[in-house]
């Protein structure tokens, strides 16, 4: 009977969890966005990251964690990606990632950063093949009122690294055509499967979009939060952002790599977002309030969202913002 118990025990614990996504009986469903952890074993400064993701995990209790990025920042990788995961396997929560730049930057390359957190449970991060980069995939949010009817749309993005093409220019990567193409291609089945009208969408990804460059240097562009360094884009521009505003579903993209901003901006009607430096004192991080976290609370049927930043210290929520209603002038 005790061996049952404990065979019975093992494999609980290596059933994926929460593989429907859902929104609740109220409508509801909640992300936590965390960003650029920076890991680095053997440095108790990224300790301040783990009591980060426990903190926020616990007052938010969510029914997602996207990490958007730079969790890896020394070897071995499977310490940093365990480290980072424990608090929220732990929680038995729901969680996908997306890669940054850095990633990549230690012992184990994306394909097997990849294999190893697809062997975790909890683990909602998938690949398409044969498209450029590794974490690209879409997340569907099911109605509260029909487990098979798609309610809103999560698209996540791998940004690269740096450019591979330094003839044309230097600085980090940009999204590649047939990104564009699988999104736009999603996109369109995603709004043919709903009658027409497309469906409320967000986007995840590492390294910001150019667009983010562009609204931040619009004086005529409202702006919510903190903004304390030029964003870190992408110096060609592929189109991304035009995609969207043609498939008319994503509301929002949020992103990570600039640590000290943590801002909301409306750039033609679609939010422009960072999420929160979330890492310890491992890398540079002179924001007010130290380390957090992004919420964003969708509800559904609704085309917009709230939001709201997690601070690790004092447990403070921070620049609560609902979009796009704060960004429509009176």
């Amino acid at each position: 009977m005790m061996r049952f118990v404990v065979l019975f025990a093992i494999v609980m614990m290596a059933v994926p969890v929460g593989a429907q996504l859902r929104f609740d009986a109220k409508g509801k469903f909640k992300i936590v966005q965390f960003t650029d952890v920076h890991w680095r074993p053997g440095d108790a400064n990224s300790e301040i990251a783990a009591e980060n993701i426990a903190n926020a995990l616990d007052a938010e209790r969510p029914d997602l964690v996207i990490i958007t990025g730079d969790i890896i920042y020394g070897t071995p990788a499977k310490t940093c990606l365990d480290r980072t995961l424990k608090p929220i396997i732990d929680r038995r929560l729901p969680f996908a990632i997306t890669l940054g730049n850095h990633d990549a930057e230690s012992d184990w390359t994306p394909k097997q950063i990849l294999d190893y957190v697809r062997s975790l449970p909890g683990n909602l991060t998938s690949t398409v093949d044969g498209l450029s980069g590794t974490t690209n995939y879409t997340l569907t949010v099911k109605s509260a009122n029909d487990a098979s009817k798609d309610a809103a749309v999560l698209y996540v993005f791998d940004s690269h690294q740096y450019s591979q093409q330094k003839d044309l220019t230097d600085g980090y990567d940009w999204i590649k055509y047939d990104q564009i193409a699988w999104y736009r291609s999603e996109s369109a089945r995603h709004t043919t499967e709903n009658g027409g009208t497309p469906l409320p969408s967000l986007a995840f990804m590492h390294i910001p979009l150019p667009e983010y460059a562009d609204a931040a240097s619009d004086a005529g562009a409202l702006l919510m939060g903190i903004r304390k360094e030029a964003p870190c884009c992408p110096k060609i521009n592929t189109g991304l952002f035009s995609a969207m505003l043609l498939g008319r579903d994503v509301m929002g993209v949020f992103a990570g790599h600039d640590h000290v901003n943590d801002y909301v901006c409306s750039w033609k009607g679609v939010a422009l977002a960072y999420g929160r430096f979330s890492g310890g004192h491992t890398e540079y991080h002179d924001i007010p309030g130290d380390n957090g976290a992004r919420v964003i609370v969708l509800t559904e049927g609704v085309r917009g969202f709230d939001t709201w930043l997690r601070l690790r210290i004092g447990n403070k929520v921070a620049t609560p913002v609902s979009f796009p209603a704060d960004f429509t002038r009176k």
